[in-house]
């Protein structure tokens, strides 16, 4: 397996924040549960014999976590009862607004928290600051999201 992308609050308050697009967040997820890329294609990665039945069983294909709704409510379910609280606990986010709120978004925080969750089972701590792609603009349409950004479902 190749090395993870390294995790840190600067790049979790990034993605909160909506400064990278989803598929980059997307493939955070993938690479912690192990979805490879097989046919040098970069778009598309597959289960492996090392990713989770919980997944693989569900999503062969990586599932887009933020523009599909059966992979975030997914993700949603795997985040154990003890890192529900994570987004609050680690990174003192306290939600988005009323008037922020899009699928999106929420989804985004999900990602978030996951990580987070996914970040401590692994035993490894949180540290402040790490490696950052290259951050977006906020995207002037939450709702559609980033320029290359596939459509929510």
């Amino acid at each position: 397996m190749t090395s993870l992308w390294p995790l840190s609050k600067k790049l979790l308050n990034a993605i909160l924040s909506d400064q990278i697009p989803d598929r980059f967040v997307s493939k955070l997820v993938w690479e912690r549960l192990d979805y490879q890329n097989k046919c040098n294609n970069l778009d598309v990665f597959y289960a492996s014999k090392n990713t989770p039945n919980y997944w693989s069983d569900k999503f062969t294909e990586a599932p887009e976590v933020i523009v599909k709704r059966s992979a975030s409510v997914h993700l949603t379910r795997s985040i154990p009862k003890e890192h529900k609280q994570a987004l609050k606990k680690y990174l003192n986010f306290k939600g988005y607004r009323i008037g922020e709120l899009y699928p999106r978004r929420t989804r985004r925080a999900t990602v978030v928290n996951w990580l987070i969750s996914w970040q401590l089972i692994s035993g490894e701590k949180l540290p402040e600051d790490g490696p950052l792609p290259q951050l977006s603009e906020v995207p002037k349409n939450p709702a559609k999201g980033h320029l290359d950004d596939p459509e929510i479902e």
